[in-house]
């Protein structure tokens, strides 16, 4: 007898569909013994492990920021060592002193720093020296263009010869040939006046034998011939005393006058033409020439376009063997001055240990603002300095012209006043 089976039991029960939302925590964790056994998902795990590595990383940084900070603290807690000071600061060497700025300028008789300016204006066509070099008095130190004044002045030239050539041409006469001419006029003139009275005699003759030989017309026309070649040898015999006598004294003046006033027309361009070449006036150094072959300059200088003011054409000064200071004392400070006798002062050269003795030279009797060091000719506050020079050698000290210093001279000491009057005894 054939075996029959239950549909209900060959036939699996059909699955129940799975959820599309996200699943819900509290049904998920209770099994359902209805339905099938579900696959969960990965997604709850693979957060775990996400939360796990972060949690690792930020461990580790605290560890990092730990010793990073105690590293940290011990370097910054290390004592270090001050270095030493480049060069000593600037001291009084004397036990009471009086604090003045300086600068350097070459050692002059009087004055400063020699500034030569050009007398005339123009393009620069040569320099012809150097900075730093050694010149002689009346050394060219540079050319400006002359083509003008040079044209000018040859033609003064020329006008004054031709002047003078006219004079001498004055004083030459009476030309031989002019004096000849003279005298034949002379003969010719006095030919001429013997012809007209032979003339006038025949027929004077002629008229006294037979009146009715020759018209009283004749006669008498004969006669003011006659008295014409009388004249015109007069005329002659004075033009020769004129040709003789030369140049009349009234012209040869004038000529010398004017003359001479071509000659110095001619002086004065050609000592105009000589200041285009700028020679050194004096023996010295070239401290500095401020301006190049090409540059315009004038009498008022060369122009600088980085103060855009207007400098000297060349700076020179005295040899460099010996230096000199230019110091400003404060005008509150001059009453406590010693004596020029007494004065000791030392310079400091700023930023070194230099210092150098310097020797008092002279007081310039003249309080004046204090624009030197900054080149200000207006201040805000009218302080006045009283200019003291010293001089010291080259070779004590690597300084140079316009360099600033530090100086100190030694304080006068004050005398002991009288305990009654309180005055200086």
């Amino acid at each position: 007898m054939p075996m029959t089976s239950n549909k209900s039991e060959a036939e699996p029960a059909p699955a129940k569909p799975a959820p599309t939302g996200p699943p819900d925590i509290e049904s998920a964790s209770v099994p359902d013994t209805l339905s099938t056994p579900q696959v969960k998902p990965d997604r709850p795990s693979s957060h775990r492990v996400g939360q796990g590595y972060r949690n690792k990383i930020i461990f580790a940084l605290s560890i990092v920021g730990i010793l990073a900070g105690m590293v940290g603290a011990y370097i910054f807690g290390m004592e270090r060592k001050a270095q030493p000071p480049v060069f000593q600061p600037v001291s009084s060497p004397y036990e009471s002193a009086i604090y003045a700025n300086g600068i350097i300028e070459s050692d002059q008789t009087s004055g400063a720093n020699i500034n030569i300016y050009p007398e005339v204006s123009g393009p620069i066509t040569q320099v012809l020296v150097r900075e730093g070099q050694r010149v002689s008095a009346g050394t060219p130190l540079l050319t400006i263009d002359d083509s003008v004044q040079r044209a000018n002045t040859e033609q003064l030239r020329l006008q004054s010869e031709a002047s003078l050539a006219l004079l001498n041409e004055l004083n030459a006469q009476p030309r031989a040939e002019a004096l000849a001419i003279a005298t034949a006029q002379v003969a010719l003139a006095e030919s001429n006046l013997k012809a007209a009275h032979n003339q006038y005699d025949k027929r004077r003759a002629s008229y006294d034998l037979d009146s009715k030989s020759i018209s009283k017309d004749v006669l008498d026309t004969a006669e003011d011939a006659v008295k014409q070649a009388a004249v015109a040898r007069d005329v002659a015999r004075k033009q020769y005393d004129l040709t003789k006598a030369g140049a009349w004294s009234y012209d040869i003046v004038n000529q010398e006058k004017q003359h001479a006033a071509l000659e110095q027309a001619y002086k004065a361009a050609n000592a105009m033409l000589q200041k285009y070449a700028v020679n050194a006036p004096v023996g010295g150094v070239v401290l500095a020439v401020n301006a190049t072959a090409g540059s315009y300059v004038s009498s008022q200088g060369a122009y600088d376009p980085y103060t855009q003011g207007l400098d000297p054409l060349v700076v020179m000064g005295a040899p460099h063997d010996h230096l000199a200071v230019r110091c400003y004392v404060d005008e509150i400070l001059v009453s406590r001055l010693p004596s020029p006798r007494q004065m000791r002062a030392q310079m400091s050269i700023r930023g070194t240990d230099i210092k150098v003795p310097l020797e008092f030279v002279r007081v310039q009797p003249y309080v004046s603002p204090k624009i030197e060091l900054s080149n200000q000719r207006q201040e805000k506050v009218d302080l006045r300095v009283l200019p003291v020079i010293f001089r010291f050698e080259k070779k004590a000290a690597p300084v140079y012209p316009g360099q600033l210093v530090d100086v100190f001279i030694e304080e006068r000491v004050p005398h002991p006043t009288s305990p009654k009057s309180g005055q200086v005894p």
